[in-house]
């Protein structure tokens, strides 16, 4: 009786062990950081980033600071003090018949016209100097620190300003210097929101399935909230003709009720880049 007993013992404890690691994964929670790229690039991105942060999921804006649109977005983004805000540092002008340039003298960096070229590999093909380069970003960042109250981190816009090994030390030197930068290591990307030529109902399913499958851990979700008004119909580039409707169904993506319910019931914490950065002190380049 003594043996059977004592096994019984060793049987329900090495059983209670081996459920541990599986109710730690259950408890562990799941953060995601919701990104939204572009505002300050048109009057229809402003609109559409801030709904997704007031009426959506959205908690991190990257603002595009010399385009047309960037003193409006200051305006939105400080009448919403709770969103938190990136710069997104732009090197490239990608649209066909929209374009921006420079703040600064830098003509290392524009094509024959005096703009920011449009692909990544145009800009690094064009030998763009360091020090142009610096001095570009720097009024970048400082002009959406004078006008924006809630800067807290920096973003690549196509991944130009750190597309070489010289650039990403600038660009993380210049986020240190600035207290802009984000510790990211570990944060998981979260990519399964479909194609952007995908009809919203399969993307929307697509999107509804990633949200009730994904693990513990912090996750980040990077997209291009727009509308479909005639002012973002004219954006556009050979290969990405459809912006207007994909940007469209981002937004609706973002603020779609089955969404929320999925976020709200499984416990999902949406965070942000500056709660990523209050809760870890240790610095790194922000993706």
């Amino acid at each position: 009786m003594r043996f059977a007993a004592l096994c019984a013992c060793l049987i329900a404890f090495f059983l209670s062990q081996c459920e541990r690691p599986a109710k730690a994964a259950e408890e562990a929670p799941i953060r995601l950081l919701v990104r939204g790229d572009d505002i300050g690039s048109s009057h229809a991105a402003n609109l559409a980033c801030i709904q997704s942060c007031r009426e959506g999921i959205a908690r991190s804006l990257e603002v595009m600071v010399p385009c047309a649109w960037f003193e409006e977005a200051a305006v939105m983004l400080n009448d919403n003090p709770n969103i938190d805000v990136g710069v997104h540092l732009t090197l490239t002008s990608e649209w066909t018949g929209l374009k921006w340039r420079p703040l600064t003298h830098a003509p290392s960096l524009v094509d024959e016209d005096g703009y920011f070229h449009p692909r990544t590999g145009d800009f690094a093909a064009g030998n763009p100097k360091r020090e142009e380069v610096e001095q570009e970003l720097r009024s970048q960042i400082e002009l959406a620190r004078k006008k924006i109250k809630n800067v807290t981190h920096l973003s690549s816009h196509m991944g130009a300003p750190t597309c070489r090994p010289e650039l990403k030390e600038l660009v993380d030197s210049l986020a240190n210097e600035y207290g802009l930068a984000v510790d990211m290591s570990g944060v998981k990307p979260f990519r399964s929101m479909g194609s952007s030529k995908d009809p919203f109902e399969k993307r929307l399913a697509m999107f509804l399935e990633s949200l009730e499958n994904f693990g513990p851990g912090t996750w980040l979700l990077v997209e291009h909230p727009g509308l479909d008004t005639p002012e973002m119909q004219a954006h556009g580039h050979p290969g990405y003709e459809n912006v207007a409707q994909h940007r469209r169904d981002v937004t609706r993506l973002f603020t779609d009720p089955k969404v929320k319910e999925v976020i709200q019931r499984r416990s999902i914490e949406l965070v942000s880049y500056g709660q990523l950065k209050d809760s870890n002190p240790k610095r790194e380049r922000v993706q």
